[in-house]
């Protein structure tokens, strides 16, 4: 399982719902998130990266959502599959249009 995967989205979910009951329990948000990460086994950095991420995706903090963030990497990944493919398409055009030229040249 790769690095960014090794907690499933039910851990993640828990988690971040474990901050937001607990959070008011400790001095400071930083000070939850220390706590619970070490109770679920991540770094405090990654859980505050899921909050954060939950924030967006509820609407409490403004940002791309995770739906929305997704969607621009398929259109990245399409609008980068185009380009290659109307690169090829321009080169074989090339090719044929200067083969045209050659057969009728030749008596």
């Amino acid at each position: 399982m790769s690095k960014s995967n090794r907690f499933s989205p039910e851990v993640r979910e828990r988690a971040v719902r474990m901050l937001q009951e607990h959070r008011g329990e400790y001095q400071s948000t930083w000070a939850a998130i220390e706590s619970i990460a070490l109770k679920i086994g991540c770094a405090p950095q990654t859980l505050h990266e899921w909050s954060r991420k939950h924030d967006v995706d509820t609407g409490i903090r403004e940002g791309l959502t995770s739906t929305e963030r997704d969607r621009i990497k398929e259109l990245e990944r399409e609008n980068k599959e185009l380009r290659r493919a109307n690169e090829i398409l321009k080169v074989a055009s090339a090719f044929f249009a200067q083969a045209e030229l050659d057969r009728r040249l030749k008596p």
